[in-house]
């Protein structure tokens, strides 16, 4: 059989996932392919991804796209973190601050070292010693990548921003690059009876698309993915059980803009506040089988403190991953390949890192299993890990107050995070893959806001005596005090733009 030359790649949906996905294929191969992007102008997106984790700064930066013309376009604000609120019942708040904690040392993590302070009477809190968190807290920011007149890292960032304008900016920036877009709805899928493979797209209008390789951008519905192929789910609802979201935005009530998100848990799941420069996207998270939509709702605008902006979006949805996200010719990209709960922000980072794992093995000819197999088992391997780490904040949650988390805290667990919590229970160890998402600082913060605290410390804690402990911590307390005194209001820097 002659080899097929890999000419033409389809994207059926927009939103982030299909244009961002778009964007990066026109980026860097667009004088290679013809792209053609589908979307239904009478189909509405999720349009609730407003909060973003640090890796979209090099990705945007390899998109070739401005920050300053980003932030503007999508009323972006600055993200040092995430606040969990109510996750426990001995530690009112605790942040999951991005960036580094403490100093570096080698094959033992300053964690250890404050740790062994803290047995010896030391007062300093973890987080005292997180230049993220210390800015969050004063709602200062500025570019800072060491702090100054030392090699200590600065502020780590990622975004808030609104997820609808932000589709409109990556489909403007698309089309610039190259890419085709028709506006249609599939209204029929052609399938190959012999090979499997989509031939061609049929829209309601009477148009027909062909194409070499799709792109699944159509979220939960998985038109292709799901509805034509039939490539199988993985359901986890039985580890992440909340199913249902509804969202909504409000006016601000200050002009002052916090730099972080807010997760504050209620009685069967968790609420969310995202500051933009235009107003504030909230929304609530939780399960069906432990509060009624109205239940959900109630709670979700009694927590608003502005006037509320429209109606309640109600969202529904099922956590657990696609079982062949790259089937036949169809790679499924963004919720159409699986869902993973808001918690932690991971959904837009999710599209990048599929679309790069595609564009890394894309074929140059015809499509090869072995190439099929390799995304497939990397895209598994990466929505565990980030599904142990979203499990985690639920399973070490000690509130006693409700079914819902009684059932959280009780419930069998992966193997692999049953390991990965046991270990840090026995030795403060945090035993991470090269391939991991989240860093061990991240892991850390979790586990100790939610009142993990390791029963050991690593051995070379010793080559510190208490006293240069003590005058390390001291110092290191008091340069990331200095350093955030310092920095400029957080609106002041969107301002400055």
């Amino acid at each position: 059989m002659a080899e097929q030359r890999i000419k033409n790649l389809t994207i059926v949906g927009g939103g982030t996932a299909g244009w961002l996905t778009a964007s990066l294929f026109a980026k860097v191969m667009g004088k290679q392919l013809n792209i053609t992007l589908i979307e239904s102008d009478d189909i509405a997106t999720v349009g609730v991804g407003e909060a973003t984790i640090p890796p979209i700064l090099p990705f945007n930066g390899a998109l070739g796209i401005d920050e300053k013309a980003f932030i503007k376009a999508t009323s972006a604000t600055i993200k040092l973190g995430i606040q969990f609120e109510g996750w426990s019942k001995d530690v009112p708040s605790y942040m999951h601050a991005f960036g580094a904690i403490g100093k570096d040392f080698p094959f033992c993590e300053f964690y250890h070292h404050w740790l062994a302070a803290k047995s010896q009477g030391d007062q300093s809190n973890f987080w005292d010693f997180s230049l993220n968190y210390q800015a969050a807290k004063q709602h200062k920011f500025a570019k800072l990548h060491t702090i100054p007149n030392t090699q200590l890292k600065g502020l780590s960032y990622a975004y808030h921003f609104d997820a609808q304008q932000y589709a409109v900016f990556l489909s403007q920036h698309a089309q610039t690059l190259g890419v085709k877009r028709i506006a249609g709805t599939v209204s029929s899928v052609r399938v190959n009876e012999e090979s499997g493979f989509i031939e061609q797209l049929d829209l309601a209008d009477g148009q027909q698309v062909s194409g070499d390789l799709f792109i699944d951008c159509t979220g939960m519905h998985g038109l292709l993915i799901e509805k034509a192929l039939n490539c199988g789910f993985e359901d986890w609802s039985h580890w992440l059980p909340c199913d249902r979201a509804i969202a909504i935005q409000s006016n601000p009530l200050s002009n002052d803009i916090v730099p972080f998100t807010r997760s504050i848990a209620h009685p069967a799941g968790w609420q969310w506040e995202i500051p933009l420069q235009h107003r504030v996207g909230n929304g609530i998270v939780y399960s069906s089988k432990h509060m009624s939509d109205e239940e959900a709702q109630a709670i979700l605008l009694a927590g608003i403190s502005g006037d509320t902006l429209g109606k309640p979006k109600h969202l529904r949805f099922r956590t657990g991953r696609r079982l062949t996200p790259w089937c036949k010719n169809v790679v499924a990209i963004g919720l159409s390949s699986g869902f993973l709960e808001p918690l932690e922000s991971t959904s837009i980072h999710l599209i990048q890192t599929a679309a790069v794992r595609l564009l890394k093995l894309f074929p140059q000819n015809d499509i090869t299993q072995q190439s099929r197999d390799i995304f497939n088992r990397e895209t598994q391997q990466e929505l565990e890990q980030i599904r142990d780490f979203v499990i985690l904040h639920y399973k070490l949650n000690d509130r006693a107050d409700s079914a819902f988390w009684r059932l959280c805290h009780t419930m069998p667990i992966p193997e692999s995070l049953k390991r990965k919590i046991a270990l840090f229970k026995e030795t403060g160890v945090i035993h991470s893959e090269v391939t991991d998402l989240f860093s061990s600082v991240a892991w850390q913060q979790v586990m100790l806001g939610q009142g993990v605290i390791p029963q050991q410390q690593h051995p070379l804690v010793d080559t510190l005596t208490a006293e240069q402990r003590e005058e390390l911590l001291s110092s290191l307390r008091l340069l990331i005090d200095k350093t955030a005194s310092a920095l400029p209001k957080h609106v002041a820097f969107l301002a400055s733009l």
